[in-house]
């Protein structure tokens, strides 16, 4: 008998592809734009949902993933991310059902000099971090059936992201200004929805990085766009975060091992072949190749 899956946040990227792995295994809600939708910040709608639906699965996928918003409101991010999380958790655990939890690499502080590790301490240095990680201690505390899976740098189809407004500044002739001391993993959202959902099955419940393999600097990652796309001759003036003011602080080293999910044989293709897919399937990479 195939499990029914909940996904919370079906209207984002990652919920979208979701549904569309999953199929008639699912069913969707969102925080806002769709229908049905769901106040994740209200404790009595998400219990009621949770008892109706009675999922064997839940993936919270759903998240205030603005981190400069996140920053100008602390207090919101906090309700979203952390109490709305807690309150998914504790209803999931209710019915039974399994959860899986969408973190960051943001709960990290960026100083270390290696990828992190599932287990490093945790020390979130701006608001959106923090409030994921309260996110983390609510599923912890209340769901022992949870797999928390902790992603960085993601890029998808359809909306804004990284590679995106990388092109667009080159197709309109504008100056590239990109920081070279902000490190992570480049990650493919298709991947990633793939990932998770190999990841389930194994019933080893925990927490996981699941990133494409690899990582780089925000320079780095733009001049390979760039070049595979055929933008050689594009220059990018290298730029240091400070030189890059915004609300929010980035943790400069955030790269994440994954280390815990790799051990179940659950893992992700290097960064780079992740990205020329997207340009692939976006109709944008100059030899069409994706190896």
């Amino acid at each position: 008998m195939n499990k029914l899956y909940l996904v919370i946040g079906a209207s984002g990227r990652l919920g979208r592809s979701l549904m569309s792995l999953l199929g008639e295994q699912a069913l969707g809600v969102g925080m806002s734009n769709t229908s049905p939708t769901l106040d994740i910040t209200d404790w009595q709608a998400v219990r009621r949902l949770l008892e109706e639906v009675r999922p064997q699965v839940v993936i919270h996928a759903a998240a205030w993933t603005d981190v400069d918003g996140c920053a100008r409101d602390p207090q919101r991010a906090r309700l979203i991310n952390g109490i709305g999380t807690q309150h998914v958790a504790a209803a999931s655990a209710r019915v039974g059902a399994e959860l899986v939890y969408i973190s960051t690499n943001e709960v990290f502080d960026g100083q270390a000099q290696q990828p992190y590790g599932e287990y490093a301490p945790c020390a979130p240095i701006n608001p959106y971090g923090y409030s994921k990680w309260l996110g983390e201690q609510g599923v912890r505390a209340v769901q022992p059936r949870h797999y928390i899976v902790r992603t960085a740098w993601l890029f998808a189809h359809g909306g804004k992201n990284f590679i995106q407004a990388i092109l667009g500044a080159a197709q309109a002739g504008k100056p590239l200004r990109v920081v070279i001391d902000e490190i992570a993993n480049p990650t493919y959202n298709d991947d990633l929805a793939a990932a998770i959902l190999r990841l389930i099955p194994t019933g080893r419940y925990g927490t996981f990085h699941l990133v494409n393999e690899g990582a780089v600097s925000r320079y780095g990652f733009a001049r390979y766009v760039l070049d595979q796309v055929g933008h050689n001759q594009t220059p990018i003036t290298p730029i240091s975060r400070q030189e890059w003011p915004r609300p929010s602080t980035p943790p400069p080293y955030a790269a994440l091992e994954n280390a815990a999910a790799a051990s179940l044989g659950v893992t992700l293709r290097p960064w780079q072949q992740a990205v020329n897919a997207f340009l692939h399937a976006e109709g944008l990479l100059r030899d069409e190749e994706t190896a």
